[in-house]
């Protein structure tokens, strides 16, 4: 039995949590997964998978292999990575998750990294809320806000800009608020990351101001929010990454202006490990020269800093 091909298959099983899709990844026959990882469960005489006409799902023992099985994977990765040609070309697959403006600002630039880089791939996921990155296989992901969970490594990349906008039919109908205790008269689309999406936050001056709203419109989509305060649907906070072409373009308008929405960190999050293989340090460079790029994701002092040196 080949252990890595055998783990391998193991893994992608668990993470797309069907046969058939990870045959279809591995680029081999279902039946090929199939006896990999019978091979793997007869090796160790353990079942490592309940298999049920409803799905897949990990056995007690399973549970207690996957993280072992992706560091025996993370170690062969890195003893490739360190008698390649050079020792310093990346190669292989990155899954990189990240909530969607964070995606499209990164979709933009990606093409510089992978000719820079021509051996690695990159799996771009565009998702609202956090991932299990051990169970799903997530080798990075971008995250907005504080970091619950101690057991990941987070690098602080950038911050968040916002603005509240609405359209221009519906300033026409409805007088723009002036403070943040006028929002709450308004119409409202929120955008519910992370399950909160009733409360809006904004900054003044070195203090925070909590609105509670009533949405008309809820969504967990960005994009869904975008499109929503274009059609003239009410007030929204949009990331500058999303907002600022339309507001140039007058398609928006940045109303509330003394008042912006409340900065988020932007925090670069992988599971915890000793040593990261190549293939995923070239992308986590990659995203944190991406995120400095942009002066409105630096913090304020490092804006001022990067003006005065003659930054972008």
């Amino acid at each position: 039995m080949d252990i890595v091909s055998a783990l391998q298959a193991f893994l992608r099983v668990v993470e797309t949590r069907s046969f058939s899709a990870a045959a279809s990844d591995l680029g081999v026959t279902q039946p090929a997964v199939s006896r990999q990882v019978a091979a793997l469960e007869s090796h160790f005489n353990t079942r490592l998978l309940h298999r049920t006409t409803s799905g897949l799902s990990l056995t007690a023992e399973g549970e207690r292999m996957l993280p072992m099985a992706l560091h025996i994977l993370e170690s062969v990765e890195e003893l490739g990575d360190a008698v390649g040609s050079d020792g310093t070309t990346a190669s292989g697959k990155v899954r990189l998750s990240a909530p969607v403006p964070m995606g499209l600002y990164l979709s933009d630039r990606m093409g510089d990294l992978l000719s820079t880089h021509p051996k690695l791939s990159v799996e771009l996921i565009l998702r609202e809320e956090p991932s299990d990155l051990i169970e799903e296989g997530i080798d990075l992901e971008v995250r907005l806000g504080e970091v619950a969970d101690s057991s990941l490594i987070c690098r602080r990349i950038g911050w968040t800009t916002a603005f509240l906008v609405a359209s221009p039919a519906y300033i026409e109908r409805y007088p723009a608020p002036r403070k943040p205790q006028d929002v709450s008269t308004h119409e409202c689309i929120c955008y519910s990351r992370a399950g909160n999406g009733r409360t809006w936050s904004f900054s003044s001056g070195s203090d925070e101001v909590a609105v509670r709203i009533t949405p008309r419109l809820l969504s967990n989509s960005a994009v869904a929010v975008h499109r929503a305060a274009l059609s003239g649907a009410g007030l929204a906070i949009l990331s500058h990454i999303i907002a600022i072409p339309d507001i140039a373009a007058g398609r928006l308008v940045h109303v509330m202006k003394d008042f912006p929405p409340t900065r988020l960190p932007i925090y670069l999050v992988y599971p915890s490990r000793r040593n990261i293989p190549l293939r995923v340090r070239t992308v986590l460079d990659f995203l944190t020269t991406a995120t400095q790029q942009d002066p409105s994701m630096c913090s304020s002092g490092e804006a001022e800093q990067r003006a005065n040196l003659g930054g972008d």
